[in-house]
């Protein structure tokens, strides 16, 4: 008997889903205000840096809510760290990408885009309302 219960809610309504629309915001606001200080290739270096950290917290983030429910912990907890691994490998294989096809590029800003997402996500519990707090 299978024991894993498919997570009918839409993704939108997943508790992951307004950080990472909080986490593209910081993305666009990074590429934004490097482009309008630094110029247009720090703005794309700031976007595909935070576009690194945001297309593999997105995946994982799919992953860990495909399934819910008492039932399907087993399939959560797996779901869980093959998201992780993926996520992982996803963000090695995109920034390999920005390296390899994207010229000029400024190595500062992409990887400011990159913490700022990063930081946005380790905060998420501070900067989101409605998250249990326990």
């Amino acid at each position: 008997m299978d024991a894993r219960t498919p997570n009918k809610s839409p993704f939108h309504r997943t508790p992951a889903f307004p950080v990472l629309v909080l986490q593209l915001l910081v993305t666009l606001a990074v590429a934004l205000v490097l482009w309008i200080l630094q110029g247009l290739i720090a703005g794309y270096s700031g976007l595909l840096g935070g576009l690194v950290a945001l297309i593999p917290n997105s995946y994982f983030a799919f992953r860990v809510y495909r399934y819910s429910g008492a039932r399907s912990a087993r399939a959560i907890v797996t779901e869980f760290y093959s998201g992780e691994a993926g996520k992982l490998i996803l963000t090695a294989v995109l920034f390999i990408a920005v390296w390899l096809a994207v010229k000029p590029l400024v190595v500062a800003a992409v990887f400011g885009g990159y913490i700022a997402v990063l930081a946005t996500g380790a905060s998420a519990l501070l900067i989101v309302r409605g998250f249990p707090k326990h």
